[in-house]
């Protein structure tokens, strides 16, 4: 069975609904990044080592990492001496099973939540990567599945940031703890917590400040907030996102590599991806940072945000490339 076949029976299984939500939110990627691939296995149709330099070209213009895309070149080369693979057209394949390759994790992508009581989660980041609007939509989501969540509004020091929570929450219809700005935000965490316990909430979504100026002053205050909800909750935080907004490419990937090694993180959520050609940064991020990718944002709905799905990804990516192949089997 060919590699494109199989991927297309491993998302069989998951709703068209999200199959299309991964194909329409990748779908500049797809442009930018695979009809490029396409063009260049037309246009030279021998495999050799111009073949070779354009095809390093346009991964790296993807933002798949210039890392990551030389191991993948020194992997496709020996590739196509193993399967004597000499028409450009067979590689298509064969990269995107290393692709999927590369995004593939043991890790579960699903979010960690508390067996019993309250899960908690944490949501880190710079300002206007989307962050509130990722909590915004994730508690959408929770209340979707019949679960009562509350919303902290512990990013006290940006101008707006409470009020924008505040928007999300009446939109989803789940209640936001606050202070005054500037309030303390391991004291609105406590509040927080206070109150997820007596409302008997399932979950509790936690917003923090995002200043990157002083990382030093921005940890402390982390590890503050951790103590505080440690002290309630000891099984919490359930989970520490990290929320990178995918337009930014190479700079989400500094940006986690700068706050990811010492602030707890347990997984990354990527924003934007609808937004940007270069979705290979996904794969950047995956292969540099040792964390996965838990959610990813795929367009402007409450229900574009999505669990992370290493063959959605690949597959909405190769959609075109599938749909040839179907097509001359049916002619063949």
């Amino acid at each position: 069975m060919s590699f494109f076949k199989k991927l297309k029976e491993s998302i069989s299984s998951k709703t068209e609904n999200v199959t299309k939500q991964f194909r329409d939110g990748l779908e500049k990627t797809r442009k930018g990044f695979i009809e490029k691939v396409s063009d260049l296995v037309i246009r030279r149709k021998k495999i050799d080592e111009e073949f070779y330099e354009e095809l390093e070209e346009i991964l790296i213009g993807a933002d798949v990492g210039v890392n990551t895309v030389m191991d993948l070149m020194d992997d496709l080369r020996a590739e196509v001496k193993k399967r004597r693979i000499e028409d450009a057209a067979d590689l298509q394949p064969v990269l995107s099973e290393k692709l999927m390759g590369l995004l593939r994790d043991d890790n579960s992508n699903e979010l960690h939540e508390s067996p019993d009581g309250i899960t908690v989660i944490l949501f880190v980041g710079v300002n206007g990567v989307g962050k509130t609007t990722t909590i915004g939509k994730l508690a959408h989501r929770y209340k979707q599945e019949g679960k009562k969540v509350l919303l902290a509004a512990g990013d006290t020091f940006r101008a707006g940031a409470i009020e924008q929570l505040e928007v999300w929450g009446e939109r989803v219809g789940v209640e936001v703890i606050k202070q005054q700005p500037g309030s303390d935000p391991a004291a609105v965490m406590f509040d927080a917590v206070q109150a997820a316990k007596q409302r008997q909430a399932d979950v509790l979504l936690c917003d923090t400040a995002g200043r990157l100026q002083n990382k030093s002053n921005l940890m402390e205050e982390l590890n503050k907030i951790f103590r505080v909800i440690q002290r309630e909750i000891p099984s919490a935080p359930h989970e520490v996102l990290m929320v990178l907004d995918a337009t930014t490419g190479q700079n989400a990937l500094s940006q986690a590599k700068l706050f990811g090694e010492k602030s707890g993180v347990t997984g990354l959520v990527l924003t934007k991806l609808d937004g940007t050609a270069k979705g290979g940064i996904v794969i950047a991020i995956r292969q540099e940072l040792n964390l996965p990718v838990k959610l990813v944002g795929l367009g402007e709905k409450m229900e574009d945000l999505q669990t992370f799905d290493s063959a959605q990804f690949v597959h909405a990516l190769f959609a075109g490339l599938i749909k040839e192949e179907e097509s001359e089997e049916q002619q063949g």
